[in-house]
């Protein structure tokens, strides 16, 4: 029986949020994992992932098909994790998120790999989102490339090193309100991001469908006023939840786009939060979920205390009622 060692795996994007979570799954299931990112200098908190010699970072930018080409040499398996949630200089939604995925699966067909291209909830080519657009677009590249892809499509993610309960989080210690764009009623499914990273682990071990679009959503339908509710609860922050008009919103971004940290907010985020982000009815009819694939997902009720306790006031030595 041939061992996973045998196999490299190349993961575009493998030293992000997702990323580093990605490849430690394959680490575990003991494939090669050659890393393509744009600054391999800055890969280096991969390494205690694996093992010595199974974790190579090599530079790579999407945007270059030669680049691409270079680090597809010899894979038998490509993973795209590249996405940005803001645009900036030659880094637009286009270029890396339907271009740069088109160039990735080309590459890989050119190769003779296999290809799994991770998406998101609320792909649409008639989105109001730049963002979910050249997602969509994205999609109907690799498949034209590689019609056997798996295309993984997760919800909202959430983690250690996220940027959305850690983002408001961080919000809550500076302010005595945290914003509901649009009123918080829009809904999401929150995946914890180990979660996902496993059914990506399990889509290069062959357990998905060719061709198939998997959509990904944590174990509860949350509006967006209830999971700041759980952030406030697990942080032990007492803030009042202001809603905030569309209209509003996005004349703030025009200005918070260029804040930093945890105050920027875009004009494409704001539209982002006009639609549900929750997991299709017809997806689940298919079994192209985590269930499919025999997941059980965690709540972020019961992952983010784990990792969100230093934003309380006594960090870790919060006071216990006897």
């Amino acid at each position: 029986m041939a061992s996973n060692l045998d196999t490299l795996v190349t993961v575009f994007g493998g030293s992000g949020f997702l990323g580093r979570n990605v490849v430690r799954a394959l680490c575990k299931r003991d494939y090669r994992v050659r890393v393509a990112v744009r600054r391999p200098e800055l890969a280096g908190h991969l390494q205690p992932l694996g093992r010595v010699g199974q974790i190579h970072a090599v530079q790579t930018n999407v945007r270059y098909p030669a680049s691409v080409e270079t680090a597809m040499r010899d894979s038998h398996v490509a993973i795209n994790l590249v996405g940005i949630l803001a645009q900036g200089g030659g880094q637009s939604f286009d270029a890396v998120q339907t271009k740069g995925a088109e160039t990735i699966a080309k590459a890989a067909a050119a190769s003779g790999a296999r290809m799994v291209h991770v998406s998101a909830i609320g792909a649409d080519e008639n989105s109001v989102s730049g963002y979910y657009r050249s997602k969509a677009a994205g999609e109907q590249a690799v498949l034209a490339a590689a019609p056997a892809a798996t295309i993984i499509r997760p919800s909202l993610m959430f983690g250690p090193e996220d940027q959305f309960t850690n983002r408001f989080a961080a919000l809550a210690r500076l302010s005595p309100a945290l914003p509901l764009v649009g009123g918080g009623v829009n809904k999401l499914q929150p995946a914890y991001v180990a979660d996902v990273a496993r059914a990506v682990a399990d889509a290069v071990d062959g357990k998905t469908k060719a061709g198939a679009t998997y959509e990904l959503g944590g174990p509860e339908v949350l509006t967006m006023r209830e999971v700041m509710e759980i952030i406030l609860k697990i942080t032990e922050r007492d803030r009042m939840l202001a809603p905030l008009p569309f209209g509003l919103a996005r004349l703030m971004s025009v200005f918070l786009q260029f804040a930093p940290g945890a105050l920027k907010l875009t004009p494409d985020q704001v539209a982002m939060l006009r639609s549900d982000n929750v997991v299709s009815d017809a997806a689940t009819t298919a079994g192209l979920t985590f269930a499919g694939l025999g997941i059980r997902p965690d709540s972020i009720e019961g992952v983010a205390p784990q990792y969100l306790w230093r934003f309380r006031a006594t960090g870790q030595f919060q006071k216990k009622n006897a």
